[in-house]
């Protein structure tokens, strides 16, 4: 994805789950087999924009996001406490609309797991709950795909989390006024949130 086309992609409405070619299989195949996904929980028609410039403004709501461009890709590693439906749902319309985006004619991979201390899991890792691949043909739930160059290329935004993490302890932990007050700050640091979003 250029970068022009990241700047659209932030502009683009969250779209109908129907963007998505097997909505209903959210979980086939994974460790929440049979449950069924509650799209309406989605946020439909408010672009990443809008939602992640909200999102990296919050303050102690459980939110801890990496979203930036780089090397000519659209990179995300967004952490939530608890399942937060409306998060999950939105989130995974938003980046099966960047499908359209996208150039090449290999699909990407879009990961959402629970239960793993925020770190990636090994690729054969068997609590993975679902996984959509998008491309410019369009997004679809798999349940059977090799996760083993996903992961590999995850590890960068992995490490911008955990660095954001730390730093984002020592604001919390530091007693001085800008140490209580400057954790939003580094939430918006370029290094974890491009810049466009608050364009």
């Amino acid at each position: 994805m250029g970068r022009a086309d990241f700047e659209r992609w932030l502009e683009t409405p969250v779209p109908e789950p129907g963007v998505i070619a097997n909505p209903g299989e959210m979980f086939t195949g994974w460790y929440w087999d049979g449950k069924a996904a509650d799209w309406e929980q989605a946020e439909i028609g408010v672009t990443p924009r809008e939602y992640f410039a909200d999102c990296f403004a919050a303050e102690g709501d459980g939110l801890t996001y990496v979203l930036t461009h780089r090397d000519g890709a659209l990179e995300a590693y967004l952490m939530h406490f608890g399942f937060c439906e409306s998060n999950v749902y939105t989130a995974l319309l938003m980046f099966a609309a960047a499908g359209r985006f996208t150039s090449g004619s290999t699909d990407s991979t879009v990961l959402f797991w629970a239960e793993t201390s925020c770190a990636l899991r090994e690729p054969k890792w068997n609590g993975w709950l679902s996984t959509l691949e998008v491309g410019a043909s369009g997004a679809r739930f798999v349940t059977k795909t090799d996760l083993t160059e996903t992961i590999s290329a995850l590890k960068p935004a992995e490490g911008q989390f955990f660095d954001l993490v730390s730093k984002l302890a020592g604001a919390y932990e530091s007693s001085d006024e800008a140490g209580e007050s400057g954790h939003v700050g580094i939430i918006r640091d370029p290094r974890y949130a491009d810049p466009a979003i608050f364009a």
